[in-house]
């Protein structure tokens, strides 16, 4: 069961399991990113995914976009799962895009980014980002098009 609010510790990179998916639509302009919770205990997602497309020392996050953020933190119980919508591109060919075939995903602990990241890899054949453009919505509690629209 998925529900916000209430009284959970932070989930980890250990506590989740995130994939990502494309969303419909050609050329794939978004991805959505999936976190099921994967721990026994019930914890909270925290703000939005810390995303970098490329080497994770130098890559800089993707924003998130403010309309996007739910009232409150997301909890999610074993098993249960928590969606981010993120902007890839504008559509169509540009020279700024690259292809890339996995990249880096970290959460929130309650006083910032937590320690740690998964890799990971992105939908069959790789993805498109143009990084100026690219933008991430904050975790949901159910996939909502069009939340990381700016």
């Amino acid at each position: 069961m998925k529900k916000t609010g209430g009284k959970a510790p932070a989930c980890t990179v250990g506590d989740v399991k995130i994939s990502a998916g494309k969303q419909d639509g050609v050329p794939t302009t978004h991805i959505t990113l999936t976190a099921t919770k994967v721990s026994g205990h019930a914890c909270m997602l925290l703000r939005y995914p810390l995303i970098a497309f490329g080497d994770i020392q130098t890559a800089q996050d993707v924003p998130a976009v403010a309309k996007s953020k739910p009232g409150t933190a997301v909890v999610v119980a074993a098993g249960a799962s928590a969606y981010a919508a993120v902007r890839l591109n504008q559509g169509g060919v540009h020279e700024e895009n690259r292809v890339v075939t996995s990249f880096n995903v970290n959460l929130f602990a309650a006083d910032g980014p937590a320690g740690g990241s998964k890799v990971v890899t992105a939908p069959a054949g790789g993805i498109a980002v143009d990084d100026a453009v690219a933008k991430t919505g904050y975790w949901t509690p159910e996939l909502r098009n069009g939340a990381d629209e700016s």
